[in-house]
């Protein structure tokens, strides 16, 4: 049997109909048969094309206030029926049940119901089930059946339908199979996720994608999952590559933790801040978050919390960057960053993330629960003699800001709202620590009077000893070694002081 067929029957059932009238009067040049329920009916009869109700097929109306209106043999068995199997034929031809050959329906919207805040019952009653039924049984009946199940989809079926007059093949039917099963899936994850309260189960489901130039390597294939239209409005410069994503989401995470306060700016490389400072104005606080690591700026991700004007514009077009986010530039800015043809420039729109972290670990996914914890004055507890004045406090804060974005082991040091250096990604903290005394060193920083964030305890007191020499004058630290004690002796013994605030931020 040929695996070609031309419909001459359809079933349209659809909850959006921009973009359907096109194929119905196609259907209907074609002298296609089409059968139809409700709104959708109603919608056709409205172009002034026949139509035959289901009810008329299956001599029940409409039930349980819309709930069942497709559900019956004489409509599924029209769809699932094998039109080369003998016994198939024969009781299509007992049961007097009609051929369809076209399958048009969609679900209806319950991701986008849940997301308006609707009630519990609103959400179930967006539970499609005849919908989600008719799209798995025509998909698995490809060979015979042409399934559109999404709107999305409206464009490219009308192209095979009117440049092949209302004939398909077999691998155009199987693709819309697949396209259909991608659908059902995603709607049953979101609607599980959705009840999910006590099972243990990871689902996910992403139906946007964008194919990436490459991975973190040319070699490696990328792509992202997700709606990056949603978190941003891309203004200018070259398609995003897997290294700026993965610096994008690091900023945007970090900056996440200065979000209303006074204008601040983050220069990042490799997922690390390698400079970051909070000023009165956005101009100045560029100036000094640059000042912290100008070498490692080249090349960088740049983020401010606040508008982008046009001093600071000009600041910013003297360095070679990837990529500058903001919430917004003036006119003038945005024309001075526009001056080089390959750099990236977003708008950072108000959007929720995700509350899990998800990667690959062997032949299975690790998922944890975000570190949505920021450490504030109501966690610490003061384990010295000495007391860290206002100003002290203020800075290690930030600092711990700062340390909990950056990768273990790691050290910052900070003063008076400003990131000095750190020690980033050491197998050791004493290490970590020795890498941000050299880099404040080389790039002319003094440590007198600066205060350290660790992001886990100190299982001996060499560290606490080593910043004091460098000018150390307030340690931030989780605390939480049987040896904690003895740096906290140190820092009796020769007047610093140290908070410990209950949390370690391990980040990896």
């Amino acid at each position: 049997m040929s695996t070609s067929k031309t419909i001459k029957s359809a079933l349209i059932s659809v909850f959006h109909k921009d973009g359907l009238a096109p194929i119905v009067q196609k259907l209907n040049q074609l002298n296609v048969t089409i059968y139809s329920t409700g709104g959708t009916e109603k919608f056709i009869k409205e172009l002034g094309i026949n139509v035959i109700p289901v009810e008329e097929v299956t001599s029940y109306p409409s039930i349980l206030g819309g709930r069942v209106k497709t559900l019956h043999p004489k409509v599924f068995g029209g769809i699932l029926n094998r039109q080369d199997h003998k016994g198939d034929v024969a009781e299509m031809e007992e049961y007097n049940i009609p051929q369809l050959d076209l399958v048009i329906v969609d679900l209806y919207p319950f991701e986008k119901t849940v997301a308006s805040g609707a009630s519990e019952q609103d959400i179930v009653e967006k539970i499609d089930i005849g919908g989600i039924s008719l799209i798995r049984a025509s998909a698995k009946n490809f060979k015979d059946t042409f399934t559109v199940s999404s709107m999305e989809q409206y464009g490219e079926f009308l192209e095979i339908l009117s440049k092949n007059n209302g004939e398909t093949s077999l691998e155009q039917r199987k693709k819309f199979a697949a396209k259909s099963f991608n659908v059902s899936s995603h709607y049953d994850t979101a609607i599980f996720n959705y009840f999910n309260e006590d099972e243990i189960v990871y689902k996910a489901s992403e139906t946007t994608s964008k194919v990436l130039r490459y991975g973190e390597n040319p070699h490696q294939k990328g792509y992202f999952f997700g709606d990056l239209n949603a978190m941003f409005d891309k203004l200018h410069g070259k398609e995003i590559s897997y290294n700026n994503l993965l610096d994008v989401d690091a900023a945007v995470n970090l900056m996440n933790e200065f979000i209303g306060e006074d204008p601040t700016f983050a220069v990042l490389k490799h997922n690390n801040a390698c400079g970051f400072a909070q000023r009165k104005t956005i101009k100045q606080a560029y100036l000094d978050a640059l000042a912290g690591d100008p070498v490692s700026a080249f090349g960088g991700v740049l983020i401010a919390n606040t508008e982008i004007d046009a001093e600071t514009a000009e600041e910013i077009h003297q360095l070679f960057c990837e990529v500058v986010i903001a919430p917004s530039y003036s006119y003038e800015a945005l024309e001075i960053l526009k001056g080089k043809k390959n750099r990236v420039i977003l708008v950072q729109k108000s959007t929720e993330l995700p509350v899990q972290n998800v990667r690959t670990a062997l032949n299975g996914l690790l998922v944890q629960d975000k570190d949505s914890k920021t450490d504030t004055l109501a966690d610490l507890t003061y384990v010295t003699d000495a007391k860290p004045t206002e100003s002290e406090l203020k800075d290690l804060l930030f600092a711990s800001k700062i340390c909990k974005h950056t990768k273990s082991n790691t050290i910052v040091f900070t003063k008076n709202n400003q990131l000095l250096s750190s020690g980033t990604g050491q197998t050791s903290r004493v290490d970590a620590l020795r890498q941000a005394i050299e880099k404040a060193t080389n790039f002319g920083f003094d440590l007198n009077g600066a205060v350290m964030a660790s992001d886990a305890f100190f299982p001996f007191p060499d560290c606490v000893e080593i910043a004091d020499k460098a000018g150390i004058k307030s340690v931030i630290q989780p605390g939480g070694s049987i040896k904690d004690q003895l740096s906290i002796d140190y820092c009796n013994a020769n007047n610093l002081s140290m908070v410990i605030t209950g949390t370690r931020h391990f980040k990896h």
